[in-house]
C-alpha cells in the first residue's frame, strides 16, 4: 500500500484525527502541543493520533495529501480543518467548537 492510500485509510478510519510531531501525553513541537491542547478544550480528550516523527514516508506524505506545508495538521469526519494557526483561530472564534458540536 503505498503512502497516500495509508494516509488515507487512517483519515477515515476516525472521526477525529491529529497528525502531530510526537505523542499527546509527548507532543515534539510546541505547535503539536498547542493542538492537543485545543482538542481537550473543546472535549475530544483521546483523538487519533498519528506520530509523524515514526514514519518519514508519512511525514513527508501528509503534506502533500493536504497540500499543506505545515505539522500539526488535524482532520475531523475526513475532512482537513487546518494546522495549529488555523486551530487556534477556530478556537478563539468558537468556530471549532461548533464543528466538534455538530458532529
Amino acid at each position: 500500500m503505498d503512502t497516500q492510500e495509508r494516509i488515507r485509510q487512517t483519515v477515515a478510519s476516525s472521526p477525529v484525527v491529529l497528525f502531530m510531531k510526537g505523542t499527546p501525553t509527548f507532543p515534539q513541537c510546541g505547535f503539536s502541543a498547542r493542538a492537543v491542547q485545543i482538542l481537550k478544550l473543546c472535549g475530544i480528550e483521546a483523538p487519533t493520533t498519528v506520530n509523524v516523527l515514526e514514519d518519514p514516508e508519512i511525514r513527508q506524505g501528509i503534506k502533500e495529501f493536504a497540500n499543506w506545508p505545515t505539522i500539526p495538521q488535524l482532520y475531523v469526519n475526513g475532512e482537513f480543518v487546518g494546522g495549529s494557526d488555523i486551530l487556534t483561530e477556530m478556537y478563539q472564534s468558537g468556530e471549532l467548537q461548533q464543528l466538534f458540536a455538530a458532529k
